[in-house]
């Protein structure tokens, strides 16, 4: 590549770390401002950060396996997501009155949905447009995450048969997470053919690339939390000015706004030609979600509460609460997660997406939007139960008409998972 070239790319990361710095400036100096320009200073920050953090973490891949670069990516992407709900839960813990609107678990439940209903249809969407075919076909790599996600997901849809989120389940879905990243840090990768500004940094010496590509994922991680919880705010107070409700708000507008890094992560990557790495990198962003974050609820609770209780926990049912049919709105709405999420796995059960599929994924979202006490009153939480049986059932059709896969993905996990995997991932073609 020529020199003027390799300026060209380096002026590309100039501009992005350029576009962050308003919105550092914002968070420090604090001014009252529009809630909709706040919002859209920190949403071109986040913006900023998230081609950084793609190019540093394609960057990585020279030095680490593509598996945990893209967990190292989603890890990152979702500390908005994180931020916003351990403190929802905190503020549950130190105020009855927050634990019984249920505004973290309505946030926690929001984002996840969010993610597959949104994420993964436009990930194909990026893919379909650029190369006119008809199926994404991820690498064997991803059974580990479809694997870690099919057990996470057997977990948490017997969550809402309790009323309390407890340290116990801190304790299993934590674990699980961690097995997960040692698991994947395991992976072999081909080695990397990098592109744009990530071979403007890859061709520097070692140590040099080495500590950029470690200085580029730290400053990107620090915008976007800097960032994220502002700009959710300012998207919240928006919503209120046009009389939108506080739990609705909470549930699809702020992870709206935090769920944005790693869909633009992965957009960016399907851009680039990588839509296989874009998908696995959103699929590793839902097993982060579906068991660090869900198991780090109660902690941040038992602080707000200051009571340690192995079976105490951030509450899944008010107790001023009618109880319609089996759930509580909170437990209806993990139910409803859960079985979204059943259904994503039953898609990728196979390793590959269809245009039909992806459809399906964003029209079964859509549809259920709609689904809350503002429109349905009593009712929502019946008609909740019963859509998410609706997703159960399309979840064992996807399964029997894709069973001749199911035998290897759980050959290419196993493999994985003793370290005898004769495969490696998907680079970029």
């Amino acid at each position: 590549m020529t020199r003027e070239r390799f300026t060209g790319q380096w002026a590309a990361i100039g501009l992005a770390v350029l576009a962050c710095v308003p919105g550092i400036v914002l968070r420090i100096t604090e001014p009252h401002i529009d809630p909709l320009l706040e919002s859209a200073v920190y949403g071109i920050a986040i913006l900023g950060a998230a081609f950084l953090l793609t190019w540093g973490a394609e960057t990585a891949e020279v030095d680490i396996s593509q598996g945990l670069a893209l967990a190292i990516i989603a890890f990152i992407a979702v500390l908005p997501e994180y931020a916003v709900d351990a403190f929802l839960a905190w503020e549950a813990g130190s105020d009855p009155e927050k634990a019984a609107e249920g505004l973290a678990i309505a946030n926690m439940t929001g984002g996840n949905r969010l993610l597959i209903g949104i994420g993964w249809p436009v990930v194909f969407l990026i893919f379909f447009y650029r190369r006119r075919l008809k199926e994404l076909v991820v690498s064997r790599a991803r059974a580990l995450e479809l694997a870690f996600l099919a057990v996470a997901t057997v977990y948490v849809i017997l969550i809402p048969l309790r009323n309390t989120l407890t340290l116990a389940d801190t304790i299993v879905l934590v674990s699980m997470f961690v097995i997960y990243l040692v698991m994947t840090s395991r992976v072999p990768s081909e080695k990397v053919e990098l592109v744009g500004p990530a071979r403007a940094m890859g061709s520097l010496p070692d140590l040099r690339r080495r500590a950029l590509v470690v200085v580029t994922l730290i400053f990107a991680a620090g915008v976007i939390i800097a960032s994220a919880e502002p700009f959710a705010h300012g998207l919240v107070e928006t919503g209120k000015k046009i009389n939108i409700s506080e739990f609705v708000l909470i549930q699809w507008i702020a992870p709206l706004a935090s769920e944005s890094p790693e869909v633009l992560v992965a957009a960016l990557l399907a851009w680039r030609g990588r839509a296989a790495a874009g998908m696995g990198a959103l699929i590793s962003s839902k097993v982060n979600q579906w068991t660090l974050l869900i198991g780090t609820l109660p902690i941040a609770f038992m602080i707000g509460s200051g009571d340690w209780g192995i079976l105490q926990g951030l509450p899944l049912v008010s107790p001023t609460e009618e109880i319609n049919l089996f759930f509580s709105r909170q437990q209806g709405e993990v139910f409803l997660t859960a079985a979204q999420s059943a259904f994503a796995i039953a898609v990728f059960v196979n390793l590959r997406m269809s245009r039909p599929e992806a459809w399906a994924l964003f029209i079964l979202f859509a549809a259920q939007l709609p689904l809350t006490e503002d429109v349905l009153g009593d009712g929502a939480q019946i008609v909740r139960f019963w859509y998410s049986i609706g997703y159960m059932v399309l979840c064992a059709a996807l399964l029997i008409r894709n069973r001749a896969g199911i035998p290897g993905l759980v050959r290419d996990a196993r493999a994985m998972v003793t370290g005898k995997a004769d495969f490696v991932e998907e680079q970029r073609h």
